[in-house]
C-alpha cells in the first residue's frame, strides 16, 4: 500500500514539474515571438524614404540620413 502511494506521488510531482516547465517556456517563447513580430512604420521627412523598426516605439532614425522620425498612423 506505501509504495502504491509513494509512486503516486513520484508521477503527481513529475507531472507537475512537466507543467510548469511546458509553461514557463511557452510564455517566454511567445514575448519572444511577439517582440521580433512587431514593427513600427516609418517615413521620414527629409528623404521620403519608408523604413520599419521592431518593437512599439513612437519615434525612430531614418537609417538614410539620421532624421527622427514619428510613426505612421493610419
Amino acid at each position: 500500500m506505501g509504495l502504491q502511494i509513494a509512486s503516486f506521488i513520484y508521477c503527481l510531482l513529475v507531472a507537475v514539474v512537466f507543467l510548469g516547465l511546458w509553461l514557463y517556456y511557452d510564455r517566454r517563447d511567445h514575448a519572444r515571438f511577439e517582440g521580433e513580430r512587431r514593427r513600427t512604420t516609418f517615413c521620414c521627412v527629409r528623404c521620403n524614404h519608408l523604413y520599419v523598426v521592431r518593437g512599439a516605439v513612437e519615434s525612430g532614425p531614418c537609417p538614410g540620413c539620421g532624421q527622427e522620425n514619428s510613426r505612421l498612423r493610419f
